[in-house]
């Protein structure tokens, strides 16, 4: 599929920015869950930027919704990474960050997997891209950028955390 690029480093930036801006204006301050893969470096940046601008470290975590995908059949093996909340959930203003929310399928696993590890005060979605196209009753409470796109489409976030030469969003057609 030939891709087309649609955000590089500066825009990532300046929309992680504007999301931390966002969280903080929000209290309590909340702790950050982030989703497996390209959530967990995500929620890294956000925390920092909260921490710059608050004094604050976030608390942080990761969730891993391998096993809790409703699409698990007829995918090969699946790569489970773990999920790691170092802190209790009870009580808490927890928000979940992922790169692209689109159908809301990883969400709805999210909250399935987040429910084992305790019960928070209030769940928040974060996402760096609203694509549209839900399948399920779920809003982003934040979200970075809103690309509109056609289903059949693949919008693919690229971190350097993860393996890129630089940060971009890529539209694939």
């Amino acid at each position: 599929m030939p891709e087309t690029l649609l955000h590089g480093p500066d825009e990532i930036a300046a929309a992680l920015a504007d999301l931390a801006a966002r969280l903080c204006a929000d209290t309590p301050g909340p702790a950050l869950v982030g989703v497996h893969t390209n959530g967990v470096p995500l929620a890294a940046r956000l925390a920092r930027l909260v921490a710059e601008r608050t004094g604050n470290m976030p608390e942080l975590g990761a969730l891993d919704i391998t096993l809790y995908r409703d699409d698990l059949a007829g995918r090969a093996l699946p790569v489970v990474r773990g999920s790691e909340i170092p802190f209790s959930l009870e009580g808490r203003r927890v928000v979940l960050v992922d790169d692209v929310l689109f159908t809301g399928r990883t969400v709805r696993a999210a909250l399935n997997v987040l429910a084992d590890f305790g019960r928070p005060r209030r769940v928040q979605l974060c996402v760096l891209v609203d694509r549209g196209h839900r399948e399920l009753p779920i809003a982003a409470d934040y979200a970075g950028m809103i690309i509109r796109t056609e289903p059949a489409d693949r919008i693919r976030v690229k971190l350097t955390e993860t393996g890129a030469p630089r940060d971009e969003i890529v539209l694939a057609r």
